[in-house]
């Protein structure tokens, strides 16, 4: 089975009660569902920890399942769903951001057929080419490097691969923007929930990096299309509302 969870907090640092922004008289999580839905996915959960986020979705068929509200992450909230419905150990769960309204769906699709594709790995993920020095250089910007096979060796705020005599000005043509956009097994989603946080995860403060740092393997491959601005801050929020209004 291959199933969508969207995590969907009520609390955020940058922008409060940021799943209950309006964009065009809905709120920010219900573009977020109402994308999932569209997918191939054989269920479609958001899973919360407030109340008002649940009564978003009142008069819809939406699945929408309560959490503990003092999980770190949310991987952490996604085992919980997963535990709560019995979900069977292989079947495959995707995180979608509940900040993502416009996540392509094709994206959505193509992590989850990466890690069927892989019986070996644990988790699919997707990244896409950095085109700016600016963002090569960005802390904000997660990088990702990968073998020659699509198994990701590593993620990092610092600009990787670096260019030992390269100019100023000079982006490696493997530079890659890591998406977080994850697919997981419903075992490996129980497992890593027990982890500890790893030394590179605390330093980077890149939950992947406990997977890599636990032996476990990450499959990525470049994105099928181009992902849109998420919502981290107001000034995003706004860029969003903009895309949608025209879309």
């Amino acid at each position: 089975m291959y199933r969508i969870v969207i995590p969907a907090r009520y609390g955020s640092t940058r922008l409060p009660a940021k799943a209950l922004a309006d964009i065009g008289g809905r709120p920010l999580v219900y573009w977020v569902w109402s994308r999932a839905i569209m997918s191939a996915a054989d269920s479609v959960t958001v899973a919360t920890d407030d109340q008002r986020i649940v009564d978003v979705f009142a008069g819809t068929n939406a699945d929408v399942v309560m959490t503990r509200d003092d999980h770190q992450s949310g991987t952490d909230r996604i085992a919980e769903v997963a535990n709560l419905n019995h979900w069977a150990e292989d079947d495959i769960v995707v995180n979608l951001q509940g900040d993502e309204p416009l996540m392509p769906i094709a994206n959505l699709d193509q992590v989850a057929s990466l890690l069927k594709a892989h019986p070996s790995a644990d988790i699919a993920t997707v990244c896409e080419p950095i085109t700016s020095k600016d963002e090569f250089d960005n802390p904000s910007v997660v990088k990702v490097i990968a073998d020659q096979t699509g198994r990701a060796l590593y993620f990092s705020r610092a600009p990787i691969p670096h260019i030992r005599d390269g100019s100023d000005g000079e982006i490696p043509n493997t530079a890659r923007r890591h998406i977080g956009l994850y697919a997981y097994r419903v075992s490996f989603l129980k497992a890593f929930a027990n982890l500890p946080e790893s030394a590179t995860e605390k330093l980077e403060s890149l939950e992947q990096l406990r997977a890599l740092d636990n032996g476990r393997e990450i499959r990525i491959a470049d994105c099928a299309e181009a992902v849109p601005a998420g919502v981290d801050t107001l000034d995003d929020l706004e860029v969003v509302r903009q895309l949608m209004a025209n879309d």
